[in-house]
């Protein structure tokens, strides 16, 4: 809504008021609802948690109908925070959810602030001696929901849930970031390597060459995008957009090319190669290294398998120059 169509908060009747607070808890339990829906099936502890916090605001929402109606009567004006200016509205679910549980619990923390200056404000402007209390009492409520928080932590996010919970969103993160990003930077850094450096051998041309690393760079990183993005949905493997992930992978596939063709923007071919040797020595040895951190490869053998096919990818791209 344009913000000069929204009224300000201060023109508001206590009727309006209160049809606002309503609506703001309904709002939040349904937001609360959701988050623990989102997380039940991973986090199951924190979904435990989200639907005491839905619980306590549907109290709330109860308790100012009550009042509505013994002052106002049984119709309540739609009210929302979006028609007040400068009232700040709830961000989507879907642009929290991703950020992590810990992120999700921070934004509650935000949540329940706002809500208590809410509550003060509207408290300041009542005349009503009954809704001046409740709205007092709504906001030293909103002041201790933090506390309470802690205690549903403490009461359901044992150490146990809690290594659970970080276990899950390791396991997420893998599926949805790390995986398609070490197979894009596994596929850009070794499947550029033989044109790379078959157009280096073959035309000694440094400019040239980079063309080449460019154009094979940019073309893998679209290719292994889409081919991550249309392989799977993600609803029944859980493993996310489809987008996010080819993203993922297009990036670090292009990044992976783009890694040793850049020292082909120098003009002398024997420092330009050189350097670029040796940024794949160092690509090949930081794949081994991802592998090992988050895939559970014992290094060793994850180094063995990169560096090896590395290796002799680039062999053929020296000896295809050469011919």
């Amino acid at each position: 809504m344009p913000t000069l169509l929204k009224r300000r908060f201060s023109d508001l009747s206590e009727r309006e008021v209160l049809a606002l607070a309503i609506a703001a808890e309904e709002e939040d339990g349904r937001i609360y609802a959701t988050y623990a829906d989102a997380l039940r099936d991973d986090f199951p502890a924190s979904a435990e948690m989200f639907d005491a916090m839905s619980a306590e605001e549907n109290e709330h929402r109860r308790r100012l109908i009550e009042l509505f109606r013994s002052r106002f009567g049984e119709t309540i004006p739609l009210v929302r925070r979006e028609d007040v200016r400068g009232f700040l509205t709830r961000r989507p679910y879907w642009m929290t959810r991703p950020l992590g549980i810990d992120k999700v619990r921070e934004q509650v923390g935000v949540m329940e602030a706002e809500a208590r200056r809410f509550y003060l404000s509207a408290a300041e402007r009542s005349t009503d001696a009954g809704t001046r209390k409740l709205l007092g009492d709504l906001a030293e409520e909103e002041r201790h929901h933090e506390e309470v928080a802690e205690r549903l932590g403490e009461r359901h996010l044992t150490e146990e849930a809690v290594k659970s919970e970080k276990e899950a969103e390791r396991k997420l993160f893998l599926l949805q970031i790390v995986q398609p990003g070490l197979a894009g930077l596994m596929d850009g850094s070794v499947s550029t390597l033989a044109p790379l450096f078959a157009a280096a051998f073959a035309t000694h041309d440094t400019w040239q060459t980079f063309l080449v690393g460019l154009a094979a760079s940019i073309g893998a990183g679209i290719s292994m995008g889409f081919a991550e993005a249309l392989s799977d949905d993600g609803a029944l493997t859980g493993r996310g957009s489809p987008w996010i992930r080819g993203l993922a992978s297009g990036l670090m596939t292009t990044l992976g090319g783009l890694g040793h063709a850049l020292p082909y923007l120098i003009p002398h071919f024997g420092i330009a190669t050189t350097i670029a040797i040796i940024i794949v020595v160092i690509e090949l040895w930081a794949i081994s290294w991802i592998r090992y951190r988050y895939m559970d490869t014992p290094f060793w053998s994850a180094a063995f398998q990169i560096v090896i096919g590395g290796a002799l990818v680039f062999a053929a791209g020296i000896l295809i120059g050469n011919a």
